[in-house]
């Protein structure tokens, strides 16, 4: 009666952790489409890649001219010996102002606006691939655990039916009390195992609905690539250091760097404003029109050594970003190598997990048929059916690792992205908004959010 309770239990936490998935299928790629879309963590980096777009409009605006109006308005009065007297005056005038020469220093720090914008692109990309592999990773931790809790679920029954086997014979003498317990433990092992599986069930239900945005329903472990997995090692590793967005990134802070250095270096020249204004009504003495025009050179003498602080600092800047992008493509280059090799030993543990089950099974069935003309014990078919489902058991972990390590290739190479995959979804780019940005006329009117 205890050992039928447990099953009870183990049986009703299964039947809950089953529940939720038993709704309408839902294929891997459904899975990462519904990730891509609602995923908070890529909507927050495409507003960043906006946010550094707009340092570009406003480096442009130190090439570009400032304009302004101005009103002015004056009442005064006066008692001088008993006499009140009144004035007031009204006035109206433009201002212009336009740097027409800064030594190019203007143009380094637009470009070093530019180069910081491809950082924050590469920072979606990159963040678009964390998404997709923890989506993917995800629903494979979804599938190998229900197909875990369904295994073990088929362990437990065999186990109940070696007990009551066990029982018949002990009633008709050609068992012993011992087969019975033998049998009694191992059924009560494999309810203990049933429920740590439903348990790593839940918690990989949580992960799913944390990443893809709704709870599992009906999954499978299927997915085609397509040919998006590289052919070769040499393929993946090439690919990762022109397409990895690690690599370009660092890439992208060498050019920012460099900007940055060419920038220090031009606040040594000279700058060359246009100044100029125009002021109607009421303008000095008279009633009509005045206006002034004006170049001005400014040529920096000394700066108590700020100037050359600043130029050395970016040197080493430069310098620096250099050294990080080498250190970059090695460790792009190491994942690679990893998940290249996580591919290859799944693939040897599939094969290796597919010959133990054959051969398990194989020995499970004779023993069953040895035991049934008393020529093998019943703890010889308990050991028998326990080897098979650990067999199992790593061939199911086994087929899960295999997907997890191609789509952490396809991650390591720069391929793990929507467009790559061919998701039916809208793709998050900012690219139409940075080209908006650097639109002259941009200021006098809205811009378009992509």
């Amino acid at each position: 009666m205890r050992i039928k309770r447990i099953l009870q239990v183990a049986i009703a936490a299964g039947a809950l952790s089953f529940a939720a998935v038993s709704a309408h299928a839902e294929s891997l790629r459904d899975a990462l489409s519904s990730a891509y879309s609602t995923n908070p963590n890529i909507a927050s980096a495409l507003l960043s890649v906006k946010v550094s777009a707009e340092d570009i409009a406003i480096r442009r605006a130190g090439k570009l001219p400032t304009i302004g109006a101005s009103a002015d308005y004056s009442y005064g009065w006066s008692v001088i010996g008993g006499t009140t007297s009144t004035s007031q005056s009204t006035s109206l005038g433009l201002t212009y102002r336009q740097t027409l020469f800064d030594n190019l220093q203007t143009d380094a720090q637009i470009e070093q606006a530019r180069a910081l914008t491809v950082v924050a692109s590469q920072a979606l990309r990159n963040a678009e691939q964390n998404v997709l592999l923890s989506a993917a990773t995800a629903y494979l931790n979804v599938v190998r655990d229900t197909q875990l809790v369904q295994l073990r679920s088929e362990s437990m029954a065999f186990f109940q039916a070696q007990v009551s086997s066990a029982n018949d014979r002990l009633q008709i003498g050609e068992g012993t009390r011992i087969d019975v317990s033998q049998a009694e433990a191992r059924l009560a092992q494999s309810v203990a195992s049933y429920r740590d599986a439903v348990t790593s069930l839940q918690v990989s239900q949580a992960g799913y609905a944390r990443w893809i945005g709704h709870n599992p329903q009906n999954l499978s472990g299927s997915y085609d690539f397509g040919g998006v997995l590289p052919n070769s090692l040499d393929q993946a590793i090439t690919l990762a250091e022109t397409q990895h967005p690690a690599v370009l990134s660092a890439q992208a802070q060498v050019r920012a760097a460099q900007s940055g250095s060419d920038a220090a270096r031009a606040a040594f020249g000279p700058t060359l404003d246009l100044i100029g204004s125009i002021c109607g009504i009421n303008c000095g003495a008279g009633t009509g029109m005045s206006g002034s025009i004006r170049l001005t050179l400014s040529i920096p003498l000394y700066s108590g050594g700020a100037m050359g602080a600043s130029l050395r600092q970016a040197n080493l800047r430069q310098i620096s970003s250099e050294l990080d992008a080498l250190a970059a493509r090695d460790q792009v280059v190491e994942s690679v190598i990893s998940a290249w090799n996580g591919v290859q030993n799944a693939n040897a543990q599939i094969t290796s997990a597919q010959a133990q089950v054959s051969a398990n099974q194989a020995v499970l069935d004779g023993v069953i048929e040895e035991r049934n003309v008393g020529q093998s014990t019943t703890l010889q078919v308990l050991d028998a059916q326990a080897n098979l489902i650990s067999a199992r058991e790593g061939l199911i972990s086994a087929s899960s690792s295999k997907m997890i390590a191609s789509f952490s290739l396809l991650a390591s190479v720069g391929r793990l992205t929507a467009e790559d995959l061919g998701l039916s979804v809208q793709i998050q780019s900012a690219d139409g908004y940075v080209r908006n940005v650097e639109d002259v006329w941009a200021e006098l009117r809205s811009v378009p959010d992509n």
